[in-house]
């Protein structure tokens, strides 16, 4: 038999639930963005698993850094290389969108003290070793792609051990805090 307690927290589950659900249609060009960034999302085995993904993780970067990505249209492209360049590297996207929350807070031109750049704070040493004369370290594309590159070679070199990559990625080989908080904000704000 069920509880008094439990009906009335049931209860009061669903009905916050049923109150948090959209008042209205999505205006006509926020559906025009969405379903562009659908389209163009080539990562995404499933158009269905497309929308679900960009929309979730917009509205996340929208409350977790509303200064960095106000624009919506900016948010969903962001997210669509985000998710493209980490396939492609086979990283997880929702690790990478935690390394860029600690690394720049979504900040494109963040510099960090000892020289890192954009979202994924490269250090400029990387486009000698893996970029070409001229790349742009606060080049969306190129950040990202560099970010998950060196992020996919650390988890490899460290056997999948997280806390030992990122360490590796962040310059902190032996020191737990920064690992420790990139993998808070992954379980807090970026997996599902």
């Amino acid at each position: 038999m069920i509880g008094r307690p439990f009906l009335i927290a049931a209860s009061l589950l669903l009905s916050t639930a049923v109150s948090a659900a959209p008042t209205r249609a999505p205006e006509p060009e926020l559906r025009a963005l969405m379903k562009q960034a659908i389209e163009s999302a080539t990562s995404f085995d499933d158009p269905a698993l497309a929308e679900i993904w960009l929309s979730d993780m917009s509205a996340r970067i929208a409350r977790h850094a509303p200064k960095a990505m106000p624009d919506v249209a900016v948010r969903l492209r962001f997210l669509r290389l985000l998710h493209a360049e980490a396939t492609r590297a086979g990283v997880s996207p929702e690790l990478v969108l935690a390394t860029i929350d600690v690394e720049s807070r979504f900040e494109r031109f963040a510099v960090s003290s000892v020289g890192a750049l954009g979202y994924m704070q490269i250090m400029p040493f990387w486009i000698e070793e893996i970029g070409k004369p001229g790349d742009n370290l606060f080049h969306t594309p190129t950040n990202l792609r560099m970010g998950c590159t060196i992020l996919k070679f650390y988890l490899g070199k460290e056997k999948n051990n997280y806390i030992k990559a990122l360490a590796r990625y962040n310059g902190s080989i032996g020191k737990p805090d920064y690992p420790y908080l990139v993998l808070d904000r992954l379980v807090k704000r970026w997996s599902r």
